[in-house]
């Protein structure tokens, strides 16, 4: 079957991140991807997760109490556009997943925004890895998501094609605005 956005990020994140990473999730959300960032970074890595939202930070900070992962995670109530004062900038870091759009149980009038995303990307370009990933799930369907989607597909594809290389994933005949996926992998 063919993989849905968020499945198939979760998918190639296992393909790139080894025990003893150091990765981000700018998004934390939820806290399913950081679990699952968290289980592949091992004992020996670390996970930066960031999140506006302080109910986020809560959530995700349970899930990993309850998982056990706690100790390889810092978490910061902040938005992913300021990661820069929070990883150091010595880290190579193999992966960054960001979910956009807003928190499915949270306030829906909380969104991310094109130019902060961006402002992040633009900080974990240089510290990507060779061979690291950018993993980017869009969620559009929402108001001001054509906004965000436009700016981020814009900025992806003037990424320059000697440094990056920038996958498309996603469904074209779904109703609704599905989920797509870009995937940025330092060459």
């Amino acid at each position: 079957m063919i993989e849905n956005a968020l499945r198939y990020s979760h998918t190639l994140l296992k393909s790139t991140i080894i025990n003893g990473d150091k990765v981000i999730d700018a998004t934390v959300g939820n806290g399913g991807d950081t679990v699952l960032l968290a289980k592949l970074v091992g004992k020996t890595g670390h996970l930066f997760g960031f999140d506006v939202q302080a109910q986020a930070i809560k959530t995700t900070k349970e899930k990993l109490l309850f998982t056990g992962l706690l100790q390889q995670v810092s978490l910061y109530n902040e938005g992913h556009e300021k990661l820069n004062l929070f990883v150091p900038a010595n880290i190579e870091i193999a992966a960054a997943v960001f979910n956009l759009g807003y928190l499915p149980t949270g306030d829906k009038q909380i969104i991310t925004k094109g130019e902060t995303t961006i402002q992040a990307i633009e900080i974990i370009l240089p510290r990507l890895r060779k061979g690291g990933l950018i993993v980017l799930t869009v969620y559009s369907g929402h108001p001001e998501g054509d906004l965000e989607k436009s700016a981020i597909l814009e900025f992806t594809k003037q990424l320059s094609q000697d440094l990056f290389t920038v996958l498309y994933y996603g469904f074209i005949n779904q109703k609704n605005s599905p989920p797509f996926l870009i995937a940025i992998e330092k060459r």
